[in-house]
């Protein structure tokens, strides 16, 4: 069989059985399904091979942070250290195992897509219908659908009667779409305009078809699905790629530090044990074996609190990435729309209405113009609900085509109840919805004011109904159609325009005596119509949208939407939101090189009738414009594109795969929480870079302070001993780190633009910094070491203790904020986190306990003021450097 990229729905019926080598009558032989079981394989998705939990624990272990505190773990058990080597493998085991934990979650994707499989169809075989595994159809196989029937395998259809098919798992498209047998023309029409064809997963909602199935397993749309998510890596989130730059910055500083100390003190003649432990000290202290527990538990934390605002996230690091999201690609239904198909505008009688109400709520009023009467709306109550076949319960519950559900709601608020009318006014003949003619037409026996009459109520496209129109009504008159036909025509105009679907209503009555006529032939009585109303259906967007497209835009992040829908409805609904300019369709999407559409993408913010693959597309230029891309959407057709953005967004009433391919869940469906998770995640990024500076400049603080008392030779380079260095390095940090974490919000976080994913932490310029606050923190450490003779080795060791722990409580307050002073407000809960250390550094001198255990000595009052003036030493110096960057950032 020739099938290599055959457009199936191009071309005729007789054709596709030709090459298929088939039969619409008898099926295939069990023989053929054999042969071509063999050629093809089963109807499964493919999966790809799945490492184990000791593999991704391996690839969590070799990261530059855990691997640098394995080796000092191993060195602090060999010179005897084994406190420190156990609380260092402690936290190695913590990170690798936080870590291989969230990897493995994310690694569900493909096996969900799997579960997703129909496990049963109804097949044509050796001239029998039998019902067999979908995983057991082959190409030319004959399947039978009907409503209620997801589709088991991409088909070109044979025969179909009133099909209509929800697409939405795979294009997006937010209402049912019509089908038919008849092959089209344009062989770039996009996946969700290919009417002759059914795809794999999608679901019948109306009607019966016989299906000739073309591509089963990895062929089909759904199967190149899941080879997508396959073949796309989640990249690393900014701040990995960040600590593994910083953490090779670190190693580097911080073994050159210790091999310079242990060269000087070898060098002097020193002890080799003594300069080895005193080497091994200062990595240690040098070395941030805290930072990945803080920075894990602080993007914990930020998880939480984002959980709170309704937003989860699937894997720590996603926290942070989220501050730095330059790009939202947004699903339009259910996302920046309700997912609630609304009528909220109507021509009817020759006047405009309005309709008011939110999505199913049967309460709303309906407005017409001043000085204009509200009309008797009898004949559309009775189209409304007599011809359509969904019900809407009291609680919002939707049972049925939505858009059907959207006129129920509108008969509603009329004061028409559809349960109780269909009960009294029960169908008397049909002729049911087919794409071909574009209409449904339902006959009842109903009062017409005092009279019983056989009424056809009519629904359908508006220029095929006001065609087969003689009348309508203007008013409280029945009048010529001709006299209100251009009224209609451009209204129906200005309605599309608005992005609405229209449907419209028609009447014709019939005296009793005919039903019999009308049964045998219930199509020839549609004609002659009284023309009634145009009704404007829409997917309303939330009320939130617009407001949070507008703070998303003000915080310099680009959204763009992508729809299933039409370029008419997309573009009305972008110009509604306050999207940026350009909208393309999803085959001129598929016309542009990559180059071209780099170059068009500032200009481009609408992006209908798109393919998965475009999704996926489109996000990887994004990327290799260097933005940081948050995609969202609810369908198995987002998976692949959601898995490939820095922060895919799945809705929590969204489809299985979708949730396990995205790396956060909006459980609210709300655009808004999105853009509230943005503000947290820049405040939680906020706080991770904070924490990152005091951490920095207190590493190069202690580095400073061994350094220059080796090269000083002050007290053989030992100015404090292991247990104050330990002290002050774990336990009087580790408040300050609290504080961090819990430290209020940085105000106008939302009036800036996104940080710059290339720009480093670790800078040139901030490395500078540092050193310059590390020499600082040094000098003021060593200056008590100027009243050695006088004082005594013990009471100048207990100084600059002092000195080193008040300077690096000093140094928390300064670093809170990256430009603002130290003493800007709120004080309230970190300067009480900031009271802890403080007493703990009096309890460590003061205290005969501490004492004896990290070898410290009580101080006179002198002495403390002493040790206290030169911690301020620190803050001054950083308060200058921050007054200069405001006054550089203002110019």
């Amino acid at each position: 069989m020739d099938r290599a990229d055959r457009q199936w729905f191009t071309e005729p019926v007789a054709e596709v059985v030709h090459t298929l080598r088939t039969d619409l009558t008898t099926g295939l032989t069990d023989d053929e399904v054999t042969r071509r079981t063999a050629e093809f394989g089963p109807n499964v998705l493919p999966v790809a091979p799945r490492p184990t939990a000791w593999q991704i624990a391996a690839k969590q272990w070799l990261t530059p942070m855990n691997i640098m505190l394995t080796v000092v773990a191993a060195v602090s058990f060999l010179i005897g250290q084994t406190e420190t080597a156990v609380l260092v493998a402690f936290l190695v085991t913590l990170n690798v195992s936080m870590g291989a934990r969230q990897e493995l979650k994310a690694r569900e994707s493909v096996a969900a897509l799997s579960s997703l499989q129909t496990p049963s169809a109804r097949v044509l075989r050796q001239g029998s219908v039998i019902e067999i595994s979908a995983e057991a159809l082959v190409p030319g196989d004959i399947v039978m659908v009907e409503a209620g029937d997801l589709v088991p395998a991409d088909g070109r259809i044979a025969t179909s009667a009133s099909l209509e098919v929800a697409e939405s798992a795979l294009t997006g498209e937010s209402a049912p779409v019509a089908k038919d047998s008849e092959p089209l023309t344009d062989p770039d029409a996009a996946l969700g305009d290919r009417s002759s064809v059914l795809f794999q997963n999608t679901s019948v909602t109306r009607g019966t078809a016989t299906l000739i199935v073309t591509d089963t397993g990895s062929r089909t749309e759904m199967g190149k699905i899941a080879g997508m998510l396959n073949a796309v890596e989640p990249a690393p989130s900014p701040l990995q790629k960040e600590m593994g730059h910083l953490t090779i910055r670190l190693i580097w500083i911080a073994w050159i530090a210790v091999a310079i100390i242990v060269a000087i003190g070898l060098y002097r003649g020193g002890d080799f044990d003594s300069v080895v432990l005193l080497g091994v000290t200062t990595a240690i202290a040098s070395i941030p074996s805290g930072l990945p527990t803080f920075l894990t538990a602080m993007l914990s934390y930020g998880a939480q609190r984002l959980a709170k605002a309704k937003a989860v996230v699937k894997n720590l690091n996603d926290v942070e990435t989220l501050g730095a999201i330059s790009a939202i690609n947004s699903d339009k239904t259910g996302t920046l729309t309700m997912d609630m198909m609304t009528a909220t505008k109507m021509f009817a009688f020759g006047q405009w209405f309005s309709i008011e109400g939110n999505g199913y709520e049967k309460s709303g009023a309906i407005l017409h113009g001043a000085g204009q009467q509200e009309p008797d709306f009898e004949a559309l109550g009775y189209g409304l609900v007599l011809c359509s076949d969904a019900t809407v319960g009291d609680d919002g519950s939707v049972v049925g085509d939505p858009t059907e559900a959207a006129l129920v709601v509108l008969a509603a608020k009329m004061g028409v109840d559809a349960e109780i009318s269909r009960r009294e006014y029960p169908r008397m003949a049909e002729v049911p919805f087919d794409s071909a003619y574009k209409f449904m037409a339902t006959f009842h026996v109903a009062p017409v004011g005092a009279q019983e009459r056989l009424l056809a109520l009519v629904k359908g496209a508006p220029d095929v109904v006001l065609d087969s129109c003689a009348k309508a009504y203007l008013g409280d008159e029945i009048v010529d159609v001709d006299r209100i036909r251009d009224n209609v025509l451009n209204a129906n105009g200005e309605l599309a325009e608005q992005g609405l679907r229209v449907m419209s209503f028609a009447v014709r009555e019939f005296p009793t005596e005919s039903i019999g006529d009308v049964q045998s032939d219930p199509m020839s009585a549609v004609s002659d119509l009284t023309f009634v109303a145009l009704v404007g259906i829409i997917d309303p967007l939330r009320p939130s949208a617009k407001q949070a497209v507008h703070i998303a835009r003000e915080a310099g992040i680009d959204v763009r939407m992508i729809t299933g829908d039409h370029a008419v409805t997309a573009r009305a609904i972008a110009t509604d939101l306050g999207l940026g300019p350009g909208v393309i369709t999803g085959p001129e999407f598929q016309r542009l090189t990559d180059s071209e559409l780099y170059e068009r993408l500032p200009e481009l913010h609408v992006f209908g009738r798109v393919a998965p693959e475009d999704k996926l597309r489109l996000v990887s230029v994004m990327q290799e414009r260097g933005e940081i891309v948050s995609m969202t959407g609810d369908a198995v057709n987002d998976a692949a594109a959601l898995k490939k953005a820095d922060i895919g967004v799945a809705m929590g009433s969204g489809s299985e795969v979708s949730k396990q391919s995205a790396r956060m869940i909006l459980t609210d469906n709300n655009f808004a929480t999105l853009v509230h998770a943005i503000e947290l995640g820049r405040d939680i990024y906020g706080k991770v870079t904070a924490q990152i500076r005091y951490v920095m400049a207190g590493l190069f603080g202690l580095i400073a302070i061994m350094l220059l008392g080796t090269i000083l030779n002050l007290n053989n380079g030992a100015v404090l001993n292991p247990v104050q260095l330990l002290f002050v390095s774990f336990l009087i940090g580790l408040f300050p780190a609290l504080g961090i974490s819990t430290d209020s919000t940085e105000p106008g976080i939302m009036h800036a633009r996104p940080r710059d994913p290339a720009h480093r932490i670790f800078t040139l310029r901030s490395g500078s910094i540092w050193v310059l606050y590390g020499l600082v923190t040094g000098a003021a450490c060593l200056a008590p070491y100027l009243w050695l003779g006088e004082l005594g080795l013990p009471t100048v060791q207990s100084m600059t203790f002092v000195v080193l722990a008040i300077s690096t409580i000093f140094l928390a307050i300064s670093s809170r904020r990256e430009y603002l002073p130290a003493w800007t407000g709120p004080f309230v809960p970190y300067f009480l986190w900031m009271g802890i250390p403080a007493v703990l550094t009096v309890f460590a001198v003061e205290s005969g306990f501490m004492n004896d255990i990290l070898g410290t000595t009580p101080l006179t009052g002198d002495q403390w003021g002493a040790s206290v003036l030169l911690a301020f030493a620190l803050p001054a110096v950083m308060e200058l450097v921050k007054a200069v960057q405001r006054r550089r950032l203002a110019a």
